[in-house]
C-alpha cells in the first residue's frame, strides 16, 4: 500500500522522525591548542589586519588576521601574540593570530572623562615618552600631568620629552615636576639625541603627543629611513596614512619606539585617585589610613586625609595632589 494511502492506525513509532532543536544538538567546546603556533609582536593595525614580528625580528614581517575562536579579543599594537598558519610573510599570504598574552602593562584612556568606554591604546610598553614642545605653542602642565597619570596606572614610567628647545631658550616648564621624579630629556632638532637614546634603547617606548610638537621628526632622527620602515609595517590593509594609526619601528640599537597619532583628548574615566597614588610607593601605605571615600586632596575637601601626616614629604604630597587636581579636570588643555 503507497503511502498515501495509509490509514492513521498503521503508523507506529518506527514512522516517526525526531529532529533535534538547537540546544540538543552535542556541540563541542574544545578549542585546537595550536601546539606550533610561533610567537610574535603587534606593530601595526589596519582595518582587520595586523602586522606582526616573528620573534621581535623586525626582518620577519608578516600579516595576520584574527582567529575566530578569539571573538572580537582586542589586539593592538605591542601586543604578545602567537601566530599560526602561513607565517613566511611573503606577499598575499596571511597568519592568523590565536592567542593573545596576558599584557604586563597597558595604555588606556577614555574619548573623556565622562565617557565609561575604555580605549586600549598601546599594549607592553615599558616607558611613555611625552612629548611637549616648549613653543609654538607654549606648553601647558596640564596634559603633561594627565599623561603621567594614565601612564602610572597602566604602569608605564612616565618620561618628559621637551622639543623646540631652540625656539624657547631656557625654559621653567620643567621645574613644575621636580618633586614627582620626573626623568626629563630634550630632543629637538638642534638638541643631541643621546639623552634620550639611554631612555630608549632596549626597551619599548610609546610616543604621545599633540600633532605638531615633533614627533615625527624625532623618530626621522632616531630610525634610520624611517618612512620606509613606517610604509613597511603599516602597509597592512591598503596602507593608510601613518598619521592616523599607531605603529611601532625597531630602534637600531636594539627596542622599539610606538608611534601614536597626535592625541585631541585624552579621557581618565576609568582612573580613581587611590590608582595614582598606588604609583607612589612612599605614599601607597599612607592612605590605607585614609577614611572612606577619601580623594586624597586634603582639606577642605578631604580633612581626614592620612597624607596630611607626612609632614616630611610635604612637597611630594602637594605634587601628586596636583596630578589629582588634573585628574578630577576635563581641563582640554
Amino acid at each position: 500500500m503507497s503511502r498515501r494511502g495509509r490509514t492513521t492506525a498503521s503508523y507506529d513509532e518506527s514512522d516517526v522522525r525526531v529532529r533535534p532543536g538547537r540546544s540538543s544538538r552535542p556541540r563541542t567546546k574544545t578549542r585546537p591548542e595550536h601546539r606550533d603556533a610561533q610567537p610574535a609582536m603587534v606593530v601595526s593595525v589596519d582595518r582587520g589586519r595586523w602586522g606582526c614580528v616573528l620573534d621581535g625580528d623586525p626582518q620577519r614581517l608578516l600579516v595576520a588576521m584574527r582567529a575566530r575562536e578569539l571573538g572580537r579579543t582586542p589586539i593592538v599594537v605591542g601586543d604578545q601574540v602567537d601566530v599560526v598558519g602561513d607565517i613566511s610573510g611573503r606577499a598575499d599570504t596571511l597568519a592568523r593570530i590565536v592567542r593573545v598574552a596576558e599584557r604586563t602593562t597597558v595604555l588606556r584612556r577614555t574619548a573623556d572623562d565622562t565617557d565609561p568606554f575604555e580605549r586600549v591604546v598601546v599594549g607592553n610598553a615599558e616607558k611613555l615618552f611625552i612629548m611637549v614642545a616648549l613653543a609654538d605653542p607654549p606648553p601647558r602642565t596640564g596634559f603633561v600631568e594627565r599623561a603621567m597619570v594614565a601612564a602610572y596606572a597602566g604602569g608605564l614610567e612616565p618620561v618628559l620629552c621637551l622639543t623646540k628647545h631652540d625656539l624657547a631658550g631656557e625654559s621653567e616648564f620643567a621645574a613644575a615636576f621636580d618633586d614627582l621624579d620626573l626623568s626629563i630629556v630634550y630632543a629637538g632638532i638642534d638638541d643631541p639625541l643621546d639623552g634620550a637614546l639611554n631612555q630608549l634603547t632596549g626597551h619599548i617606548t610609546c610616543f604621545l603627543g599633540h600633532s605638531g610638537v615633533g614627533k615625527s621628526t624625532l623618530v626621522n632622527r632616531l630610525v634610520p629611513d624611517a618612512e620606509r620602515a613606517v610604509g613597511e609595517v603599516s602597509g597592512v590593509g591598503k596602507g593608510k596614512h601613518t598619521s592616523t594609526q599607531s605603529v611601532a619601528l625597531p630602534l637600531p640599537g636594539g627596542g622599539w619606539v610606538i608611534d601614536t597619532p597626535g592625541i585631541r583628548s585624552f579621557g581618565l574615566a576609568h582612573i580613581t585617585p587611590d590608582d595614582v597614588i598606588a604609583a607612589f610607593t612612599d605614599l601607597a601605605e599612607a592612605i590605607e589610613n585614609c577614611p572612606r571615600g577619601c580623594t586624597h586632596l586634603g582639606p577642605p575637601a578631604d580633612p581626614e586625609c592620612a597624607l596630611d601626616e607626612l609632614p616630611d614629604r610635604a612637597r611630594r604630597v602637594e605634587a601628586v595632589r596636583q596630578l589629582l587636581v588634573a585628574l578630577n579636570s576635563n581641563d582640554q588643555w
